[in-house]
């Protein structure tokens, strides 16, 4: 299968490029680098090492010999150029990765804020315009958030992107009608997710472009079994208060004995994956392409839920460091439940890694190996929600 990876660079899009190319598909990486940019910007540098494009690809392909070929381009304003590449090279599917991915970074200024926008919005679009201009049969896979559901307790399991429903209508019958589940974003970021989906349903329904919308939740752990081949292909780390998702800052703050942060109550329940499961269910959507005439397939990319308050004090447990409650920079519900449905990945053979399986991994072969890069001032949060 010959694959186009947007945003292929980054934390899931590089450790899912390498998987592909191993399994025998012809890969392209379309990226702009700005991830890079971002650590210019924010001066914090992935914890582990992270080596220039060209190196990462000439390692991968002395070591495998396969070749992943590279594209340097910014899709959200490069439409005709991404245009020609779809008709000139003729991808069977396209994996969407190209969006700005942190909540807290979209939440940092009105400038952010812009940025992820124009960003988000612009690089789905010109994906889905593209691919009807070009008059090609490309499935897309889109990578989305749990946090399009919003993370307020309804007292029910959430289902996999749609509900159904029954609408009274004047003579006292119901109508049932399927709608997506009503979206609930916290943040910019979380907000463009929701407006993605909007995006697929309408060129679903009006090209009939082909589309999997994963809604996966928040991705832990560093490497897969391609990265560990070699240092130089070794997957980012962010630890920062802007990038670092909730699972790797304990981590990293447990390695550097610096005291577990946990924001407000810690009674926020959120939906993990493990990177290797992450670039197994790209695989897997792949493979199980829906057939033209279908629906948006939308796939809760999730394998457990915890509390934020419970991961702290698994990782206080393992590790002996202490735990600090600090003011929640985020606006949102002190306490939330959070039970989701994922039964399409696991019926089509998803083997979860779990926390008690992969944690004490990270902890001795990441965090505490690369430990000496850590700034200890990047750690705390600095984007909030509130003036």
């Amino acid at each position: 299968m010959k694959v186009f990876i947007l945003g292929g660079d980054g934390f899931c899009g590089w450790p899912t490029a390498l998987h592909l190319s191993r399994q025998g598909h012809d890969i392209t990486i379309l990226d702009n680098l700005s991830r890079r940019h971002i650590d210019n910007e924010l001066e914090c540098e992935s914890l582990t090492p992270i080596q220039p494009m060209g190196i990462r690809l000439a390692i991968w392909q002395q070591l495998t010999q396969k070749t992943i070929h590279f594209e340097l381009m910014d899709i959200a304003k490069e439409y005709l150029r991404l245009l020609d590449l779809f008709r000139n090279q003729q991808p069977d599917a396209v994996v969407h990765f190209a969006e700005q991915r942190a909540a807290p970074y979209s939440m940092k200024s009105p400038r952010h804020k812009i940025y992820t926008v124009d960003n988000n919005l612009n690089a789905t679009h010109n994906v889905l315009c593209a691919i009807v201009e070009s008059g090609l049969d490309i499935h897309v896979v889109h990578l989305g958030t749990m946090g399009v559901y919003g993370y307020t307790s309804h007292g029910l399991k959430i289902p996999e992107g749609y509900l159904d429903v029954k609408i009274p209508d004047d003579n006292g019958q119901h109508i049932e009608s399927r709608i997506l589940y009503p979206a609930s974003p916290g943040s910019i970021y979380h907000m463009t997710k929701t407006q993605d989906a909007l995006f697929f349903q309408f060129y679903n329904k009006n090209d009939q472009v082909r589309v999997t919308d994963l809604h996966q939740g928040v991705v832990w752990g560093t490497n897969t079994d391609e990265t560990l081949l070699d240092e130089r292909l070794i997957n980012r780390f962010d630890y920062d208060g802007d990038y670092g998702t909730v699972l790797n800052r304990f981590l990293m703050q447990a390695a550097i004995e610096y005291p577990l942060t946990v924001y407000g109550t810690g009674g926020q329940t959120r939906a993990f994956i493990h990177i290797r499961d992450t670039v197994r269910c790209i695989e897997l959507a792949l493979l199980n392409s829906p057939n033209s005439g279908d629906p948006v397939h939308i796939f809760n990319q999730v394998t457990e839920t915890h509390k934020v308050r419970d991961l702290a004090k698994l990782v206080s447990d393992m590790t002996g460091i202490n735990i600090q409650t600090i003011e929640n920079p985020r606006l949102e519900v002190a306490e939330n439940e959070l039970e989701v449905s994922n039964e399409k990945f696991l019926a089509l053979g998803l083997n979860p890694t779990t926390l008690s399986q992969g944690l004490l991994e990270e902890v001795k072969d990441i965090a505490k190996k690369y430990a000496y890069r850590c700034d200890n001032s990047k750690i705390l949060p600095k984007s909030k929600w509130r003036k």
